[in-house]
């Protein structure tokens, strides 16, 4: 006999897991009997509570209410049929079960052989306490709840979905609206007067609609235009409604109308009046205007695309948006082809973008759009933007005043036609000039056009504009066909193709080598070398384009690899080619030759590629930053001309024009190309007094003066134009700190026109220091770019990287770079000269004999230095 004493105390021990494994149990089968049966009734109250059969037809609902009962009925006793309440054993068998060699079961078990063997009795004995703490360890079996096998539909799901839906957007007291529809209902219902009410927000707010009769009199707050609903049930005239939230005007309903319906325009009040009517205060929330701003200038890529960044704000969301560009006149310097007035012009208008998912309430999109050939592009322009909700609702953007930044041309020549192209497109009218341009462009213009082709098509446009303009005016056909021959005609010559340049290139290294062999002369030697440097910039420039490209094509394509190669920069290939032309000129052709030779060799490896910017490579920040230094020092120049200019004016007035003699000397220090020679003595000639054709001319007048100014200009301009780092504030502060030399060397070549070189001396001395500053702000943007990885940098590969010198006997420095580290300037002269010219200043300046406009100019200049 099994002992029973300790299987008993066990089940005691065990009374709470078997109870909650029993519970579970009871839950497991109820709920897989019983499914079907609280589905269908979720189901039923769900489409009560959303109000179903209100608005269906009472057969409908009766059939339905039928079919809803039968299928109750159904499921009720299809799971009293297969529900089977759960007994004490099975669940001591399910506890017994989750336990490891079915404890409880063993001690219901008795000894089958041995009993009478002390030893096997001993461990039967020691088996059975085993059991026994493992059974004590039970803890209770969770139920398995799992109807997916029973419901693959997933329709219990739907059920839940259907009453959470209408626990948010229906009411309970909508299920008592089906007691109308028994019979007598009706009549009951009429004895006693109700109502009901909805507010429904506009669909574009998104909000859900409002059950009245589940809020309670008081505040309500309504979105500007939502309907109201109300229904009235009962005897006419018991219940009545006011309202002053619509302001409604004219001919009204009656108040005691059963079906009302209005619109919420205003802060008001609702009023139902009679029994169990309520009143609310009802604050409108308007609907707001959307707002749009602009966060900055567009900033113009490589090919003319220019993005502008923008940011929309709505409480709803906007629907669309759009952005007007029109020309700011006033801004537009009106010269050469722009001094007559424009012609109409419509307004540029560019739809916005618009997110295309998520949401619209509050957004930063970038406009992205490319008006090269548009007659405004690079020309001051207005943007606004306006943008409209979905209620038609607009919002205006600031005027942003900016300029309308697109493709910049940098050959001479694609540069003038697309000058003359929008010439033309501002006023019809300037058909003859852009002729006369073009033919003076073309009048033996072998040597600036790549192409025979180029040069005939470029004389075909200027003959056709021409006769047109010679006896008609141009039509709208013929300027857009014209114009836009001039833009193919601009794109081919700017672009090129680097097969060509690369043929020129060698070509005019073929032609240097011929006449070193045939000894040709000094001044044959000079051309051709200046036609060498001008193929090899042109070379140059087309592999930085071409590179400048390919990078924003494919800006994840790695760099290629830097080591063992022999870096250069431009500035490297120039000093080769002075050295070529210095041996020359020596008449020491075969080591000229070599060095040609070697040039040939290293041009054709070159390569520009997107690199680190190491040592030695010379990135388009850096070309930058030596064209603006090569500038400043240009306009430095020009400006101690200038002041020469003026200081013979004040001699010649105080000595008959005649110079003293260190001031003679001083004239002779100048550069040779000004029209004086080492030495010479001069007469001060007032400005614009010159005499042509006199060797004894001692220096420039203010003409020439004016015309290098001008032409100092039109180069600082092509420097803007290149310029790295737009993204970057500092690249923008550069910018405008150019902008401001380019306003003041306009003013420096007025002045200089006018023969008023104080001022001029003013406004060049203002250009320098706004040159300063934006090569400053220059480097800073350089700076920031560095670890970017940012810049075109030229890299050839030698044949031999670990030579230490070049092929005319440089030492190639480190890392590959060409030159050495010694330091080639004079720098004790440097300062003493700069201490002596600060001596002369202060003692000029306290000579009283000297008149008061130059004393004070004097002044100036030591306040500055």
């Amino acid at each position: 006999m099994a002992d029973t004493t300790r299987y008993d105390a066990l089940l005691r021990r065990l009374r709470w897991p078997l109870f909650l494994t029993r519970t579970g149990m009871l839950a497991e089968r109820m709920a897989r009997a019983f499914w079907p049966l609280w589905t269908l009734c979720i189901a039923v109250l769900a489409l009560l509570m959303l109000g179903v059969q209100d608005s269906t037809s009472i057969e409908l609902v009766w059939a339905l209410a039928a079919a809803a009962g039968l299928g109750i009925i159904f499921c009720l006793v299809f799971g009293a049929l297969r529900f089977r309440f759960p007994r004490r054993e099975e669940a001591i068998r399910r506890l017994d079960g989750s336990l490891k060699g079915n404890p409880i079961q063993s001690l219901a078990d008795d000894q089958a052989i041995g009993a009478q063997d002390a030893g096997s009795s001993a461990l039967w004995a020691a088996h059975q306490a085993r059991m026994a703490d493992r059974a004590g360890a039970a803890r209770p079996v969770q139920p398995d709840l799992k109807l997916s096998a029973r419901d693959p539909f997933g329709l219990r799901y739907v059920a839940l979905l259907g009453l959470m839906v209408a626990l948010l957007f229906g009411s309970f007291w909508r299920v008592g609206s089906v007691g109308g529809m028994a019979p007598g209902g009706a009549a009951n219902a009429a004895a006693g007067p109700s109502w009901e009410g909805w507010v429904s927000p506009p669909p574009h707010t998104g909000l859900p609609t409002l059950y009245l009769p589940d809020i309670g009199a008081g505040a309500l707050s309504a979105p500007e235009g939502a309907e109201v609903t109300l229904r009235l049930y009962g005897p006419e005239g018991r219940l009545n409604v006011a309202e002053s939230v619509s302001g409604r005007v004219g001919e009204l309903p009656a108040a005691t109308d059963p079906a009302q319906e209005f619109s919420i325009r205003r802060d008001g009040e609702i009023s139902i009046d009679g029994p169990g009517g309520r009143v609310w205060q009802v604050a409108m929330v308007p609907d707001l205007a959307p707002t749009a701003t602009i966060d900055g200038p567009g900033e113009a890529s490589v090919d003319g695309d220019i993005s502008i960044p923008f940011s929309v704000t709505d409480d709803y969301g906007v629907e669309r948006g759009i952005a007007r560009i029109s020309l700011d006149l006033e801004a537009v310097d009106r010269r050469y082809g722009l001094t007559l007035e424009p012609e109409a012009r419509e307004a540029i208008e560019v739809p916005l973008p618009m997110p295309i998912s998520g949401s619209r309430e509050a957004f930063s999109e970038v406009m992205i759009e490319n008006f090269s050939q548009h007659p405004w592009a690079n020309m001051p322009v207005t943007v606004s933007l306006t943008v409209t909700d979905s209620i038609g609702q607009e919002g205006h953007s600031d005027p942003y005043k900016m300029l309308l930044d697109a493709r910049r041309f940098f050959d001479p020549v694609a540069t003038a036609l697309i000058e003359m192209r929008r010439d033309l497109l501002w006023n019809r009218d300037n058909a003859p000039r852009v002729a006369q341009v073009m033919r003076a462009i073309t009048w033996q213009g072998q040597g600036l056009f790549d192409t025979e082709t180029t040069y005939l098509r470029a004389r075909v446009l200027m003959r056709r504009i021409g006769a047109i303009s010679e006896f008609t005016r141009m039509t709208d056909d013929q300027v857009a066909e014209i114009t836009q021959a001039l833009w193919d005609l601009a794109i081919e010559i700017e672009d090129g193709d680097l097969d060509d340049a690369k043929a020129r290139m060698d070509r005019a290294q073929e032609r240097l080598s011929e006449a070193m062999r045939n000894g040709a002369s000094d001044q044959e030697i000079a051309r051709l070398m200046q036609e060498l440097r001008d193929a090899t910039e042109d070379y140059m420039r087309q592999l930085s384009q071409q590179a400048a490209r390919d990078s924003e094509a494919n800006p994840d394509q790695p760099n290629m690899s830097m080591d063992n190669a022999m870096q250069m920069n431009q500035g490297d290939l120039q000093r080769m080619m002075d050295r070529i032309q210095e041996l020359m000129e020596q008449g020491r052709m075969a080591e000229a030759q070599q060095a040609l030779e070697e040039l040939q060799r290293l041009m054709e490896n070159m390569q520009v590629t997107q690199g680190q910017g190491g040592e030695g490579q010379q990135s388009p920040g850096q070309q930058a930053m030596e064209g603006l230094a090569e500038t400043l020092r240009d306009q430095q120049g020009l400006s101690d001309e200038a002041f020469r200019e003026l200081q013979e004016q004040f001699n010649g007035q105080q000595g008959q024009g005649q110079q003293p003699q260190g001031q003679g000397q001083q004239q002779g220090q100048q550069q040779p190309g000004q029209g004086q020679q080492p030495g010479q003595q001069g007469q001060g000639n007032q400005p614009g007094q010159g005499q042509p054709g006199s060797g004894d001319q001692t220096g420039p007048d203010a003409g020439s003066l004016a015309q290098r100014q001008q032409e100092l200009r039109r180069e600082l301009e092509r420097q803007r134009g290149n310029l790295p780092g737009a993204g970057s504030a500092e690249g923008r502060a550069a910018r405008e700190s150019l902008e401001d030399a380019d306003r003041a060397m306009g003013g420096a070549e007025e002045a200089l026109r006018d023969g008023d070189l104080a001022e001029a001396i003013d406004r060049q001395s203002q250009a320098m220091e706004a040159l300063r500053e934006g090569m400053r702000q220059m480097g800073d943007a350089m700076a920031q770019q560095e670890n970017q990885m940012a810049g075109q940098q030229g890299q050839s590969e030698g044949e031999n990287p670990g030579q230490q010198n070049d092929p005319l006997g440089r030492s190639t420095g480190t890392n590959g770079d060409l030159g050495n580290s010694r330091d080639m300037l004079q720098g004790d002269d440097v300062y003493r000269r700069a201490q002596n010219l600060l001596d002369e200043i202060r003692r000029r300046s306290g000579e009283n004999r000297r008149s008061e406009a130059e004393r004070d100019y004097l002044k100036r200049l030591l306040d500055r230095f």
